[in-house]
């Protein structure tokens, strides 16, 4: 059975940025194996009383293995990472045979050397510490003696002990990520999932380098995402990067069956027992299996963008630097430009048109979910233009008719600059879509927040009590009776305000006959103790009714 990630399996994500992302060897092997450091802190090392002479930055290598020779020719037996313990009694007495010998350690990988004092050398000759110090090799003397068998066995216990205990984590992580892909999790969840599992931060970033979803803290937002581009770029070219807060990242490609769709980025964080590296892996290939079932339609960008601007309106954020810069990492630049808020109704919208047509007019644009009350065929946007460009109606009718068809109804909010006035201007253009259709079912129309003076004034004032309180010491007889009785009294009275000198087109609007909508009429001036031909009644129930309708009063 063909292997769903392609002929290279699970080897997809197998190579991880070098430099920026870490030495590969090291990150993958470091969960599982003790280093240096850890071993000279062992008690039957501790017994021959040990001194660092030469490496003391190298200490926290890694030690695959441990081997005990006194051979001038041991490197040609060594494979890398070992700690090789000696007297030093078969070593060459030449001075620059000794060089040589240092040298050939450190070319072939030797995690360290272990020198025993006292039955060969009564200290350590000047040739060799001075070559080990040229070389950052650690160089280790024991003043006493001790059985090398005790520390090798000891060391060997150790590493199988970690070798087991990191096979069961990974079983352990795969186990989860499973699941993840079992149930067709989405990809903001499997990240949030890596960053809990690796206790740290994770982002995903699609090829151009912009935020597809993350688990950033809310205190490191502003820090890591409003210059996110260049500090991703830095940690893909890894060593050739001279910005030191990437010299640690990790990074993982997300790609299947020959296709690349973006990378894992795991910031600086505790070991894990798996190996950081294996747990981005299993994430990266959750990933790659839930892209390949969404097939060519670009979910990662649809979803986050949609699900950040939901959680913006719905004041999920911290901050509003923060939030800007969550924007401006996922691709949606915040400053210096002129932001608009849109609603587009009466269409289906489609993301990837809406974007496509959005950079037509050197913009960019996100959408998030029909606002509430407006219908399911409906779409909230917030569109990034140059500081030089306007949105103009046929401008706005060119981008809807692309993004969504003939026939939409878009609602435009004012112009805006930074994030707190584009949310103003995108709740605007919500509460302006609220007010009823315009036009025939295949008329393209554009309205405006300017056209709308009462609109703006309920959005600028929505956390205001006393207007919350005039909306409900207003309304509260018409919502008693439709909570009571499954009414339609507010429906009737929204109805009659958006057509007050024409009760014919009220009543249908309504989708009601003549005769029962005069009834309601009269049931809610009843009800109310008012004249609903009065002007200013009809303004206060106005203003009532936008702050109800915006979703502002308590219900």
């Amino acid at each position: 059975m063909e292997h769903p990630l392609g002929e290279r399996g699970t080897e997809m994500v197998a190579t991880a940025t070098e430099g920026g992302a870490g030495d590969l060897r090291r990150t993958a092997a470091h969960g599982a194996l003790p280093t240096v450091r850890e071993i000279l802190r062992l008690d039957v090392v501790v017994e021959g009383v040990p001194e660092v002479l030469s490496g003391s930055d190298a200490l926290d290598e890694p030690v695959r293995w441990v081997h005990v020779s006194d051979s001038a020719g041991v490197a040609r037996l060594l494979d890398g990472g070992e700690l090789l313990l000696s007297t030093g009694s078969g070593w060459p007495q030449d001075p620059d045979a000794l060089r040589a010998f240092i040298t050939e350690l450190v070319a072939v990988g030797v995690a360290g050397l272990i020198v025993e004092l006292g039955s060969h050398y009564r200290w350590v000759p000047a040739v060799i510490i001075d070559a080990a110090r040229a070389h950052g090799l650690v160089l280790v003397v024991l003043h006493h003696e001790v059985k090398y068998v005790t520390i090798t066995e000891a060391v060997h216990r150790l590493i199988i002990d970690r070798q087991t205990a990191a096979l069961r984590a990974r079983d352990e992580v795969r186990e989860r990520f499973t699941t993840l892909i079992l149930r067709g999790s989405p990809a903001d969840f499997v990240v949030r999932q890596l960053a809990s599992t690796l206790g740290a931060p994770v982002v995903l970033e699609n090829l151009a380098h912009e935020v597809v979803a993350d688990d950033v803290p809310p205190a490191r937002e502003e820090e890591l995402l409003s210059d996110w581009e260049r500090l991703s770029r830095a940690a893909h070219r890894g060593g050739l990067s001279c910005e030191p807060m990437v010299k640690d990242w990790l990074v993982v490609p997300v790609e299947a069956r020959g296709s690349r769709w973006g990378h894992l980025v795991a910031l600086p964080g505790p070991e894990h027992p798996a190996g950081r590296l294996a747990v981005l892996q299993q994430g990266a290939i959750a990933l790659a299996l839930g892209r390949l079932a969404d097939g060519q339609v670009d979910e990662w960008e649809r979803q986050a963008r949609g699900r950040l601007l939901d959680r913006l309106l719905a004041g999920r954020y911290t901050g509003a630097a923060g939030a800007a810069a969550r924007l401006d990492a996922a691709g949606f630049p915040i400053r210096g430009r002129r932001l608009f808020g849109l609603v587009i109704s009466r269409a289906e919208v489609s993301t990837a048109a809406a974007d496509a047509a959005a950079q037509a007019i050197r913009g960019r644009v996100i959408v998030g979910a029909a606002p509430a009350r407006t219908g399911g065929r409906s779409a909230a946007l917030l569109m990034s233009l140059p500081p030089e460009e306007d949105l103009l109606d046929e401008t706005v009718i060119t981008f809807a008719r692309a993004a969504a068809g003939d026939g939409a109804v878009v609602s435009v909010g004012f112009p805006a600059t930074g994030l707190d006035e584009a949310l103003l201007s995108l709740r605007e253009a919500i509460e302006l879509s609220r007010g009823g259709s315009v036009g025939g079912p295949r008329t393209m129309s554009v309205r405006r927040t300017d056209a709308r003076p009462l609109v703006r004034l309920v959005t600028s004032l929505r956390e205001d009590h006393r207007l919350l309180e005039h909306g409900d010491r207003m309304l509260a007889p018409l919502v008693e009776h439709d909570l009571r009785r499954g009414g339609d009294l507010l429906d009737v009275l929204e109805a009659m305000l958006a057509h007050p000198t024409n009760r014919t087109a009220a009543a249908a609007a309504s989708h009601l006959s003549r005769s029962v909508f005069y009834q309601r009429i009269a049931l809610i001036e009843q009800l109310l103790g008012l004249d609903l031909d009065d002007g200013e009644t009809q303004t206060a129930l106005h203003l009532a009714l936008l702050v109800r309708r915006g979703g502002v009063m308590p219900r």
